[in-house]
């Protein structure tokens, strides 16, 4: 049974099991560690096994492969820039369902939903000040954000198809293009395994009805590989809750979720040169509503504190396809083209039934988004020291919106158009001085938009002082092209504005990876990202033949801030973790002056992860961590403010059998009651126990 290291990206590590291991409370791991099988087939003496565990902990750590940093397959140790990675083992570990919860204890991101803790909450990620449009989303090194109205709800992807996740901070324009202003955040699936067929299945059972399946086959005859899977997840989620401000008590209701996914992934090697993948992904999802709890303030008049919206349903089926070609050039090893054609299908519907609203204005809202893209890429090293990446990139998205009213059946178009966005991009990297590596980059974006053609720059370094320290430094400059809903929303009461300007933003860092000897690694990141020419919603008041507003580049954001992590081995068996986020994003322009020089609102919260583990040879495991959010303000002039929280969770792990592994954990052990958004409550303590096999 193989043992690994669970470890942030900041990290050493974790030792849990590889097969459905209960923990994943790290965040990223970064390597493995001698097996079983293997100290069998190299006896040593006792002392001689210790000491090769606890001197392959860090190298291994560093070694993690990652794509993200280099737009290619690469290392950790490679990397000039801070990469956090979590693995499918990890993932599994950690029994997190969504990719949205998977990310939960790695730094350097704020990933908790902003409306709730169950496992279909609204995804929203702050990185670096940045909001959820800022941060680009990448399937298998594509982009899949949706430009009809920004982000990607993470919460959509369940995690029992994905092999890893990489976060990368402080943007990727140079690489990736628009939308990677905060930070790049990349979905790597399952590749098919090679000799004997491998088939996984996991039954779940949970609190609030949490009732989960799924199954994955993978193998590979002749030069045909292929992945397999679907997962079904239920819950019902109505739980009590109190919301103390609006002096209210209640259960929620309309809480239920139902996720109906499937993945099939085929990979067949022409030759020993080339091979073709064709992916295809479906992600279902109907879910209810149940919105929040008004919360007003006092000089506004008094609010019943009732849930107002306990009928609404969010229906969302998704096809995410693509076909890529992998080709071999020169020696085999140092140059590798990649040719890929990607078509994406969203259909999102949601359906206000408010029980308050008189039911003439109830509606449905259509969302239909098509796109295609096209990627080319060149990965060339051609000298021992030298390499380069280089190629082009073209991706069209067209978006349709409207809204239908329930009682008349009457029609209204919100925004009908599309956006082509293209590009040609090139990163050169170097170690012509020892110990020193040394990158530079550029990307020119071209748009069918008059104002969205954007120069992405980028320049990085690292230099090995010792064998124990490094030294790192980056600067990137980022952009995000407006939405199709920013620039031509035909809403009456919210129109779009066609000359608004990209966002632009301007990230540095600067960072140190010390050694702890062989028992450890600290890392630390000091970073500042600034953000300008923010597109925000401007309020008309009072309003203008029935016009309330429009979007309108009125800010600027400068984020201030560290990263940091160190993972350690206390003794034999026993691990410990703990990563540290500190966020400072400040408005230093605003068409608002009440706004200036205040806190950037939901983006600044600081968060302090801690985690210690035990886990034996035979599999056993147990572990415990913590998860703290600071406070954080909820509006931009900082008048109004959700508290902080801290909650425990103990995952532990049990072997049954070789093909059998028993699960359980306890999240939220001390039951901590708290808000993520006004009037949004969390699910307190639950709880989940599975049974998992492998054959």
């Amino acid at each position: 049974m193989r043992n690994i290291f669970f470890n942030s990206q900041w990290g050493i590590k974790f030792v849990v099991s590889s097969l459905t291991a209960t923990f994943g409370i790290l965040y990223g791991s970064y390597g493995a560690v001698a097996t079983a099988e293997e100290i069998v087939q190299n006896p040593t003496s006792t002392e001689e096994k210790e000491a090769d565990i606890e001197l392959t902990v860090i190298e291994k750590l560093l070694n993690e492969p990652v794509y993200s940093p280099f737009r290619r397959e690469g290392t950790v140790k490679d990397s000039t820039r801070p990469v956090y990675v979590i693995t499918g083992e990890e993932i599994e570990a950690q029994g997190a369902r969504t990719v949205r919860e998977a990310l939960k204890f790695l730094p350097g991101i704020l990933p908790d939903g902003t409306v709730g803790t169950e496992p279909h909450a609204l995804s929203g990620q702050f990185i670096r000040g940045s909001n959820s449009e800022q941060v680009l989303i990448l399937l298998d090194g594509r982009p899949i954000n949706n430009l009809g109205g920004g982000r990607f709800d993470l919460s959509e992807f369940t995690t029992n198809n994905i092999e890893r996740v990489e976060v990368l901070p402080g943007g990727g324009s140079t690489l990736y293009g628009s939308d990677a202003i905060g930070g790049v955040i990349n979905i790597i699936t399952r590749r098919p395994t090679t000799g004997k067929i491998s088939t996984d299945t996991k039954i779940n059972f949970g609190s609030y009805g949490l009732n989960q399946q799924s199954i994955q086959s993978s193998g590979k005859t002749g030069n045909i590989g292929w992945v397999v899977g679907y997962n079904r997840t239920q819950g019902q989620y109505n739980y009590p809750f109190s919301i103390p401000e609006a002096n209210f008590r209640g259960v929620r209701k309309n809480n239920d979720v139902f996720y109906n996914n499937f993945n099939v992934k085929l990979e067949a090697d022409i030759d020993k040169r080339n091979t073709v993948t064709l992916s295809t992904l479906y992600l279902g999802k109907d879910q209810g509503v149940p919105g929040g709890v008004r919360i007003l303030v006092p000089q506004f008049g008094q609010g019943s504190g009732n849930n107002l919206t306990d009928r609404n349903r969010k229906y969302t089926d998704q096809v995410l396809s693509d076909l890529t070609w992998n080709s071999k050039l020169g020696g085999g090893n140092d140059s590798l083209l990649t040719a890929r054609f990607y078509l994406d299908f969203t259909n999102t519907r949601f359906d206000s039934n408010s029980i308050t609203t008189p039911p003439q204005f109830n509606r449905r809202f259509e969302t239909n988004q098509s796109s295609y893209g096209f990627q080319g890429t060149h990965s060339w090293q051609f000298a021992k020291n030298q390499s380069l990446v280089y190629g082009f990139d073209y991706r069209n998205v067209n978006v349709a919106s409207r809204a239908v009213r329930f009682a008349t059946g009457a029609t209204t178009p919100n925004y009908d158009d599309n956006i082509g966005q293209g590009a040609v991009f090139a990163r050169y990297e170097t170690s012509f001085i020892p110990n020193v590596k040394f990158n530079v980059g550029v990307r020119q974006d071209f748009n069918t938009l008059a104002n969205a053609s954007a120069t992405s720059p980028s320049i990085g370094a690292k230099w090995d002082i010792r064998n124990s320290t490094t030294l790192r430094a980056n600067y990137i400059r980022n952009f995000r092209v407006p939405t199709v809903a920013n620039l031509f929303n035909l809403n009456p009461t919210n129109i779009g504005n066609p000359d608004l300007r990209p966002e632009k933003g301007d990230s540095y860092d600067i960072g140190i990876d010390q050694k702890l000897g062989d028992i450890g690694l600290l890392r630390l990141t000091f970073f500042q990202n600034n953000i300008s020419d923010v597109i925000a919603f401007k309020s008309i008041i009072p309003a203008v033949n029935g016009v309330t507003g429009t979007w309108e580049n009125i800010g600027l954001v400068e984020t201030s801030g560290i990263e940091a992590a160190l993972n350690l081995q206390l003794a034999r068996n026993i691990y410990a973790f703990v990563n540290y986020t500190l966020n400072d994003p400040r408005i230093r322009k605003s068409s608002n002056p009440a706004e200036i020089g205040k806190e950037l609102r939901f983006a600044g919260a600081d968060k302090l992860n801690l985690g210690v583990s035990y886990e034996n040879t035979e599999g056993w495991y147990l572990g415990l961590l913590m998860n703290s959010l600071g406070g954080y303000p909820t509006n931009n002039t900082n008048t109004e403010s959700l508290a902080g929280y801290t909650t425990f969770d103990v995952k532990t792990r049990i072997p049954i059998s070789q093909a059998f592994t028993l699960n359980a954990s306890v999240d939220n052990i001390f039951n901590q009651r708290y808000q993520l958004f006004p009037g949004f409550p969390d699910a307190g303590r639950m709880f989940q126990i599975g049974l998992s096999a492998n054959f």
